[in-house]
């Protein structure tokens, strides 16, 4: 059983609420009829009421004539809104009077205009983009990311390209900037995560770079080289071990990167494990990409001096 005191609390909240209600509530009725453009009526369509400065809600439907009724309102201005999928919505200010008739409200209401699809323009917008870019108008290039983030804010990606024209034009610092911006906006979005350390490493910021890899899945990367930095870095600061790790985790899940086979070769090479460093720059050898003949000759000159051993 409850407190005389509990009761009386409850008692009390109940006799607090109850002015807040009564002030939408009172004699006051107001009627209307909503048709499309050809003067036809429309059915179903949501009338919803608000007193201005309260917040109880009056709804109804029109019928079949179009015709709505809200009743029981209390006097003083109301936004009366209509509402129906596929229409237009408007909004009414409405002055009710208690104990007066007012005439009927007509509305008229429009079809809503098609939805554009933004990706559309986008993405023609970023062809030319590409196209500015490919003949070296990187200012220009910039000029379209810019309007394309202005016209639609919350493509937070759009950061990253103006980016990139500043690294682009060795503007590391502004391009740095722009990265930051885009990961506060989606702070998990690994792409930029990446960009951001690739900046910072060629920045200098050798340790914020490794920092920020550290929180990436490696699972979840599309590009193993902002990592293979890191791992160069790692060899040259005596952390051979700590590379092999990381080269290693890399590997698998680029196995169709015959390169960073050359790198672990020579992290292993650096942690004084020749056979594994041997296995490796072999395996790279016999890969031979074509894009890394440089660190193949160099590749095939180490396992000359790891056979002589």
């Amino acid at each position: 059983m409850k407190s005389f005191r509990t009761l009386f609390a409850l008692l009390i909240a109940v006799v607090m609420a109850s002015p807040a209600v009564a002030q939408s509530r009172g004699g006051g009725r107001i009627t209307g009829k909503v048709v499309d453009e050809a003067g036809k009526p429309i059915v179903d369509v949501t009338v919803k009421a608000v007193k201005i400065g309260e917040s109880q809600v009056f709804n109804t439907k029109t019928n079949d004539k179009g015709e709505w009724t809200l009743a029981g309102l209390a006097g003083g201005a109301w936004n009366v809104d209509f509402e129906k999928p596929g229409l237009e919505s408007v909004q009414r200010s409405i002055d009710v009077r208690e104990g007066g008739r007012l005439p009927p409200v007509s509305l008229t209401m429009k079809p809503a205009p098609p939805e554009v699809d933004p990706r559309e323009e986008i993405n023609k917008e970023m062809a030319v983009a590409a196209e500015h870019i490919k003949a070296g108008r990187i200012p220009d290039a910039r000029k379209i990311y810019e309007g394309l983030l202005v016209k639609f804010p919350l493509v937070h990606q759009f950061h990253s390209f103006i980016a990139r024209t500043y690294a682009a034009e060795n503007n590391n610092a502004k391009a740095i900037e722009h990265v930051r911006i885009g990961l506060e906006k989606e702070p998990e979005n690994v792409e930029t995560k990446m960009l951001l350390a690739e900046l910072l490493q060629a920045s200098g910021e050798k340790d914020e770079a490794k920092k920020l890899l550290d929180t990436i899945d490696v699972t979840q990367a599309k590009d193993p080289f902002p990592f293979v930095n890191v791992a160069i870095n790692l060899i040259n600061d005596n952390k051979a071990p700590e590379a092999v790790e990381m080269l290693t985790k890399l590997i698998t899940q680029f196995p169709t990167e015959p390169q960073l086979l050359y790198y672990r070769g020579r992290a292993y090479l650096a942690s004084s494990k020749f056979d594994d460093a041997k296995v490796d720059l072999e395996k790279f050898v016999a890969a031979n990409p074509a894009t890394a003949q440089k660190e193949v000759e160099d590749a095939k000159k180490i396992v000359e001096q790891l056979v002589k051993k």
